[in-house]
């Protein structure tokens, strides 16, 4: 039986829980950048109120 060495940067739970917390991170910044949930509700909200007709198009003036 050999025993294999990993080298100082081998990957262990330790080192793959605090790599998967980093990229968390990474991903919570980036939507935090681009907005956050409240944008992309103002943004769905106001898609689906442009399906409707206002209320100066109704008129026709």
């Amino acid at each position: 039986m050999t025993d294999e060495k990993k080298g100082p940067l081998g990957l262990n739970r330790t080192r793959i829980f605090l790599l998967a917390m980093g990229a968390l991170v990474l991903v919570i910044t980036v939507s935090m950048m681009m907005g956050g949930l409240g944008s992309y509700n103002a943004l769905k909200e106001a898609a689906n109120a442009a399906k409707e007709p206002t209320a100066e198009q109704l008129s026709g003036d």
